[in-house]
């Protein structure tokens, strides 16, 4: 991404806005935006961020070529005055945002950008487009290596997936999330993580028979040779042939470092049974048995309750895709613009008669509570900049709707963090993304502070996301001062 100009990758109506504040509007106005989401996808009970260093490396290219500033001449809607200013036009604003691998919950801004309203609307789009598509693929993966209990879970989806740049971030953000390794070579190359594969039924079917097939791949590979069984039949021919080469190989002392097979069709939970016993019969209780065809959390979930003895798990198509649930739903939305006389930012809201469509204004912050017994998460609080809490007070939490629903925490007992984090100060990068690896070890420690009740797979437990009582009452105020100017 970062040898791309992606500049023009935007809506037509941002550019078009642009102008009209260029034109008619002090250009140079302050505002603040929230990139935030209102439900979890897929009916998960949490989300996973991801996607913070490809809108690094978009705000740090953020630029017009003078082929784009042709382009947009052409198109006959713009004025050379303002064509001119996109000529020397680049980010100085400051942006907030929570790291990638954090558990995330609907409303909370994942991303918040303070800078002149055109140079906060242009980007709109882009960082929209790059922050859902990977929290969205970090959430399916998240649950699929959930679903697996432990067990590796290997993304190859790579052939299925809407193009190379949703098959490269894509399994970039499914690594994020937990999986043990990618098929995909470019993303092991740009982000230094694991690839693992195997080989095809046509390598089988380019062989004599398949014993010839599976010895030469042993050959070449020896200290990672999972062999597919099923490109004939799968008990009588491939699991059996498979077998004949561990023993010829053990037989030559060639250590079993990394061995086993694979299925990729039929009844996975029997046939991985019958496999297991054959090679446990055989010497070779180690064996890996790894599945593919097109599984999903939920398949997985079954074939482990079906006893199924699969212990690694190649995911694809529903993965890279997120098939269930192919949006992640997030949205820009503007919640304050600074007051110049008084240096402070007002305050704006978005109206709509569903209640989860009203946006909440100002200047925010969000505070995670964890209880210190368990450390797990209580609550997340979204708060005004500047407020202030003392863990040595108690503190009283109220859904933000239903109000008489009251949580009362005793001084002491829980511990509160700031989730967002500086990304851009002045136009200036002051954050330094992570590896890859590292932030799946992070993210790995965040889904563990999540209770069970909320990890599961299906009707998961509620995470609240609370307001203040501060912004509560700003957010009724504003309410209340439209209704009346009515």
């Amino acid at each position: 991404m970062s040898q791309r100009n992606l500049t023009l990758l935007t809506d037509l109506y941002e550019l078009t806005m642009m102008q009209g504040y260029f034109k008619e509007k002090d250009a140079n106005e302050t505002v603040i935006f929230d990139a935030f989401y209102r439900t979890n996808p897929g009916g998960n009970g949490y989300a996973i961020c991801a996607g913070l260093e490809q809108v690094i490396e978009y705000i740090k290219d953020l630029h017009f070529e003078e082929d784009d500033v042709d382009y947009l001449r052409s198109t006959g809607l713009f004025g050379e005055d303002f064509l001119e200013y996109l000529r020397h036009f680049k980010f100085s604003g400051d942006i907030y945002a929570i790291p990638e691998g954090t558990v995330v919950f609907p409303r909370e801004p994942l991303v918040k950008v303070i800078a002149p309203i055109m140079e906060a609307q242009l980007v709109e789009t882009a960082l929209l487009n790059i922050i859902n598509h990977q929290s969205l693929i970090a959430t399916k993966a998240a649950r699929v290596v959930y679903a697996a209990g432990g067990d590796g879970v290997m993304e190859f989806g790579l052939r299925r997936a809407q193009g190379p740049d949703a098959g490269i971030y894509g399994a970039r953000a499914a690594m994020i999330a937990g999986c043990i390794g990618t098929s995909n070579v470019l993303c092991g190359k740009m982000f230094g993580v694991p690839v693992k594969g195997t080989h095809a039924h046509s390598w089988i079917m380019s062989f004599p028979d398949e014993l010839t097939a599976f010895r030469t791949y042993a050959r070449l590979y020896p200290s990672a040779c999972i062999l597919l069984v099923d490109t004939y039949d799968t008990l009588k021919s491939g699991v059996p042939n498979a077998i004949k080469v561990f023993q010829e190989m053990k037989e030559a002392k060639i250590p079993l470092t990394f061995y086993g097979i694979r299925l990729d069709s039929g009844d996975l939970a029997y046939l991985s049974k019958k496999a297991k016993k054959m090679l446990d019969d055989a010497g070779f209780p180690d064996a890996v048995i790894s599945a593919s065809n097109d599984l999903d959390e939920s398949l997985i979930n079954s074939l482990k309750i079906q006893g199924a003895a699969i212990n690694s798990w190649g995911v694809g198509t529903n993965l890279i895709t997120s098939k269930d649930c192919p949006s992640f739903g997030g949205v820009y939305k503007l919640a304050a613009i600074l007051d110049k006389k008084s240096g402070k930012f007002v305050p704006k809201i978005k109206l709509s008669e569903n209640a989860e469509k009203i946006t909440n204004p100002g200047n925010k912050c969000i505070k995670r509570i964890y209880s210190r017994e368990t450390g797990k998460i209580i609550a997340d609080l979204i708060c005004l900049e500047g407020e202030k809490y003392d863990e040595n007070n108690s503190l009283l939490l109220f859904d933000p709707i239903e109000t008489w629903k009251k949580t009362h925490l005793a001084p002491n007992t829980y511990h509160l963090r700031d989730l967002m984090v500086p990304v851009f100060k002045d136009g200036k990068c002051v954050y330094e993304s992570p590896a890859v690896m590292d932030i799946q070890a992070y993210c790995k420690k965040e889904l563990d502070t999540l209770w069970d009740e909320s990890r599961r797979l299906v009707n998961p437990h509620e995470v609240h996301v609370d307001l203040s009582n501060e912004l509560w009452h700003m957010k009724n105020q504003l309410l209340d001062s439209y209704h009346f100017s009515e």
